[in-house]
């Protein structure tokens, strides 16, 4: 059965913020300015993002189930449409509020809507792809009539500086990398929440977006771990998780719950991975080709990537002209998994599509290294 995407709705929560505005919001650490703030910021070419932090208090405005029941209840597939309407709903995030239940669970609840089959993705980036494939599976199978998924984030919940208050200032000046994973990401994360609705129907009247294909695969077993949280990496490159401290105390003071980035593995291995690896296997799998593509929305975490994945890009022979790209990084910020969702949603509801165009979705991740391909089309 064919399965049709009839709307796509997107949340950030609260005003943009600035660049002059970051440390406002999420704070400084021991009040102290950050040394890494501005060469990130140079390199991500972000320029505003969304926090669910009220600016003047410092606490959260949102829960991340929050974040996903206003995405969800943003969608408009047909006139009359509510959420007591869903019959499958498929929740992906990085983190999610609670360690159980499940996000998709607490979504559910959020939205109070009347009993439906909900499944949780796990993961980083592809949390939000995970759930999507497996809401396509549902109706493309016959399954369900129609489902939802969704892609979210709540980093500002781990990236504000009373998280890190209770770390030792001599961990801190002895160990400058260890800030540094830390830090990296202060400037690269936030918050946002996307939803999309599938049916096996296409809208009348308007457009919608046929679900091609979908190409989700993991090279974790070539790679170690990049990004992570809830655990330490070991100069042996194997990772130590906090449930096997002796306690909780010895999880916080060695910054274990911060979510971190092994940079150094990210620079050298991610372009690779996700073209020399995963978009050759896709193109052999799928008959993919560059000239086929309308658009091209690819998730890259930072403005740093960009020319590297369309040189490698074009380094297989398979070049997608900048004209053809599709990006709002600059104004939305990263948004791990939920950055698909938000720029679908833009593109979906811009006015830039035409029946009969293709739209290739590119999602990397880089937890251990994971890649997804996805191809639309315009109906």
């Amino acid at each position: 059965m064919n399965v049709y995407i009839n709307d796509i709705a997107a949340f950030l929560p609260n005003e943009p913020i600035g660049n002059d505005r970051i440390e406002e919001v999420v704070g400084r650490i021991r009040n102290m300015p950050s040394r890494v703030k501005q060469r990130i910021l140079n390199n991500n070419k972000i320029e505003t993002r969304y926090y669910a932090i009220d600016p003047a208090t410092g606490k959260l405005t949102h829960t991340n189930a929050q974040l996903t029941a206003e995405a969800v209840r943003r969608l408009k597939p047909y006139e009359g449409f509510s959420v007591k309407d869903i019959e499958c709903l498929c929740c992906g995030t990085t983190m999610a509020d609670v360690m159980a239940p499940g996000h998709g669970l607490m979504v559910h609840g959020e939205l109070g809507s009347p009993p439906c089959e909900v499944i949780s993705a796990a993961g980083i980036c592809l949390a939000g792809i995970s759930a999507f494939k497996f809401a396509y599976m549902n109706v493309a199978m016959g399954l369900s009539v129609n489902a939802v998924s969704t892609g979210s984030e709540l980093a500002s919940s781990v990236i504000r500086a009373n998280f890190f208050e209770h770390l030792k200032e001599s961990d801190i000046d002895k160990s400058p990398i260890l800030a540094f994973e830390s830090d990296f990401l202060r400037w690269m994360l936030s918050d946002a929440a996307g939803a999309v609705y599938m049916s096996g129907t296409p809208n009348r009247g308007r457009l919608s977006l046929k679900v091609d294909w979908i190409e989700h695969v993991s090279y974790a077993g070539e790679y170690e771990v990049c990004m992570y949280a809830g655990a330490v990496k070991n100069e042996d490159r194997t990772v130590t998780g906090w449930r096997q401290l002796d306690t909780i105390q010895e999880a916080l003071e060695k910054n274990y719950f911060a979510i971190k980035q092994d940079t150094n593995i990210l620079n050298q291995e991610i372009v690779k991975v996700a073209i020399d690896k995963a978009l050759i296997r896709t193109i052999g799998k799928r008959a993919l080709k560059a000239n086929e593509v309308d658009w091209f929305l690819p998730h890259y975490s930072s403005d740093y990537f960009r020319e590297k994945l369309y040189d490698a890009m074009a380094g297989v022979g398979f070049t997608i002209p900048y004209e053809k790209w599709f990006s709002n990084l600059t104004t939305k910020g990263n948004t791990g998994s939920a950055s698909i969702y938000v720029m679908m949603e833009e593109l979906f509801h811009s006015g830039k599509l035409a029946s009969g165009q293709k739209v290739l979705c590119f999602i990397p991740e880089s937890g251990r290294f994971s890649m997804a391909y996805v191809m639309l089309s315009v109906v």
